[in-house]
């Protein structure tokens, strides 16, 4: 009974359990449409700025303007009197301007006497064994360095403090940007090389030298043989260079005399930069896209000066040197044209400072006026003086400019056979070199 009870247990356990019910259906969910939402308005706008940003370059540092550095090549009269202006605007603008002005002087050693500082007479030698310093004398650069004064050729005139007198010519110009040339034209062929280049890559130069050297027959533009020069260093550098030409006499500027100038650059835009190294409110300066024009001008009247200066020793009046200084500008522009034609000469830069206003002045007070009278009077006494006696006793050791311009000038003429067409500078030329009479300055009509 008992083994039947439990067989029917056991059967009833045994048999397969039915299948569960199947899970009922899911209710459509409202969670996709916004997740939809979310990645189409926030996650893909968001991702197309992140790989945007990641895909444009580094951003570069903050740049920092560069402070030009100024190299001053010439401490004379003219180079001192235009320190007077350069010094005073880099201390004025020192966002712009390094405030030091590095000043390349011809070393010399002087002496203080009996109230004032002199040297050596030309050629002098200190006794065997001996230097100049040991005789009393110290370095010139030491002397502008301590006085803030260059008491040799501006004396009682006081130099900015951001004047360093530096008798190294390398050191003068190592790293300058903006390069001055204020030296004799003739002391550039020993002085470039001696640079070496050891100025920044892209330095821009000015000359303020009056003047022009002439090769076969041509006149050379003293801009562009520094350029020349300066390209025969290592580098071949080439080096754009301006002009400052005016009326500008140096005792005049450096005492601050109202005065105008002139920079004929390659372009107003470095031009513009000039200015604010040379523009005071006693100093205007304006510029020209024309250096060949202001160049030939600064040193074209220089030959018209002595025209002047020999109708001055002649007693003749305002008329006469009147005429001379129209004729001699018309002559100026004519000789622009005939040799530097193909370098678009402007007609208005001789309305500029660099042309009629520095001829005038020019023709009323500097040196070349000043020794062709002092010639002019010798010759008509009898006695008659030299060129180089006049300038060894007038001149402090300066240069006269429009004698060898005359020169030079007549040189071109006589090449191009174009004597003929300028009557003027051929009469100063005969005066000042072939025995002339002074009184044939007026036989031109």
């Amino acid at each position: 009974m008992l083994v039947h009870s439990f067989l029917h247990v056991v059967a009833f356990f045994g048999k397969a359990a039915p299948p569960p019910p199947p899970p009922p259906e899911p209710e459509p969910s409202n969670l996709m449409p916004a997740l939809l939402s979310v990645v189409l308005f926030w996650v893909v706008p968001l991702a197309f700025f992140y790989f945007k940003e990641q895909a444009k370059p580094a951003s570069a540092a903050p740049t920092v303007q560069r402070k030009e550095k100024i190299a001053l090549v010439g401490s004379g009269n003219w180079g001192s009197a235009i320190a007077t202006k350069i010094g005073k605007n880099v201390l004025a603008h020192p966002d712009l301007f390094d405030p030091v002005v590095e000043m390349w002087v011809f070393e010399e050693f002087v002496k203080y006497v009996d109230g004032k500082w002199t040297r050596p007479a030309r050629g002098a030698k200190p006794p065997e064994g001996k230097t100049w310093v040991d005789e009393g004398y110290r370095p010139l650069t030491e002397v502008i360095n301590e006085s803030h004064e260059n008491p040799i050729y501006l004396a009682n005139i006081p130099l900015p403090t951001s004047i360093k007198a530096q008798p190294d010519i390398k050191k003068a110009v190592t790293d300058a940007t903006m390069l001055v040339f204020v030296i004799p034209h003739n002391f550039l062929a020993p002085i470039v090389p001696k640079m070496e280049a050891a100025f920044a890559k892209d330095a821009v130069g000015i000359s303020l030298i009056k003047g022009i050297e002439f090769k076969d027959g041509k006149p050379v533009l003293i801009s562009d043989l520094l350029k020349e020069e300066m390209a025969k260093s290592e580098g071949a550098p080439q080096v754009d260079m301006s002009v400052l030409m005016g009326a500008n006499v140096a005792n005049e500027v450096a005492k601050g005399d109202f005065a105008e100038a002139t920079i004929g650059c390659t372009a107003l835009a470095t031009g513009a930069k000039w200015c604010k190294l040379f523009n005071t409110a006693d100093f205007k300066v304006d510029a020209v896209e024309d250096v060949a024009g202001a160049e030939l001008c600064g040193a074209l009247k220089n030959v018209v000066a002595l025209g002047a200066g020999f109708s001055d020793g002649l007693g003749y009046g305002g008329n006469t040197k009147a005429a001379i200084i129209r004729i001699g500008l018309k002559e100026m522009q004519a000789f622009c044209e005939v040799f530097y034609g193909d370098r678009s000469i402007k007609n208005e830069t001789f309305l500029e400072s660099c042309g009629v206003a520095d001829l005038v002045t020019t023709c009323f007070g500097g040196r070349n006026r000043k020794c062709a009278e002092i010639f002019c009077r010798a010759a008509l006494s009898g006695a008659g003086k030299s060129w180089e006696t006049i300038e060894a006793e007038e001149l402090n050791g300066q240069k006269l400019q429009g004698t060898g311009t005359s020169k030079d000038v007549m040189t071109c003429l006589k090449k191009a056979q174009r004597t003929a067409d300028f009557p003027l500078f051929a009469a100063i030329y005969n005066i000042a070199f072939e025995g002339a009479p002074p009184a044939s300055i007026i036989e031109i009509n």
